[in-house]
């Protein structure tokens, strides 16, 4: 299997629910590293960008106003099998349907507001991690 880089948001209800620690720390303990990660708020305009893919989706408008609501944590995430590994931690997008001891099972509310954002591609990944980090602004040997 190849190292891969995956894009992570810990949404506004993460941290508006004072999950930042407890979710990191999961993320660390499936083998992740964080090569790049930051506290930002998105506003309307760049959580559309973001989200541009989603534009003709009936949830869009909701999905950018509750992404420009408060304060979200963008990181850069590395290992074998990134995406598939996050994706399966992560849990369905629905908590409703996510397996037991996923993340968003375990601290998720809503389709809407499920508390953390995953890539669904390595391409994607770079893509969504580009939006967010500039080449200098990721840390490769933080081993």
């Amino acid at each position: 299997m190849a190292v891969e880089r995956t894009l992570t948001i810990l949404k506004p209800d993460c941290v508006r629910k004072g999950l930042i620690g407890e979710v990191t720390k999961r993320i660390q303990d499936a083998g992740f590293k964080i090569l790049a990660m930051k506290l930002t708020r998105l506003t309307a305009d760049t959580a559309g960008g973001f989200y541009a893919v989603h534009k003709e989706r009936p949830f869009y408008g909701e999905l950018c106003e509750f992404m420009s609501s408060g304060a979200c944590v963008p990181m850069i995430l590395e290992k074998e099998n990134a995406v598939a590994d996050f994706r399966a931690l992560i849990g369905a997008t629905n908590p409703a349907e996510a397996e037991a001891g996923t993340i968003r099972a375990d601290f998720a509310d809503s389709v809407g507001e499920n508390i953390i954002h995953g890539s669904d591609s390595v391409e994607n990944g770079q893509i969504e991690a580009a939006y967010f980090f500039a080449e200098s602004d990721v840390v490769a040997n933080n081993a």
